[in-house]
């Protein structure tokens, strides 16, 4: 059984958006995309589009530990991201 068509192009989509400037910040945001947009809920879509509007030289400073998000639900999805199996 596969996914809706709207939740396809969705994907593609935001596959497209996921390529950023270093090979490393992509291959963070197409593992969540791989293992766990599908079973997210509406609200962590939605903060999954917010964690793409961020630039990637800050994006990179959260992944790395340097900084962290000021938003709590942001904050989460970035450990929830690390967290993933490679």
């Amino acid at each position: 059984m596969g996914m809706p068509a709207d939740d396809e192009a969705e994907l593609r989509r935001l596959r497209w958006r996921c390529r950023r400037g270093m090979r490393e910040l992509d291959q963070l945001m197409l593992r969540y995309l791989d293992q766990r947009w599908r079973q997210a809920g509406v609200e962590e879509r939605a903060t999954f589009e917010r964690l793409l509007e961020v630039e990637d030289d800050r994006l990179w400073r959260w992944f790395m530990g340097r900084e962290t998000p000021q938003e709590k639900d942001l904050h989460a999805l970035v450990e929830r991201i690390l967290e993933l199996p490679h």
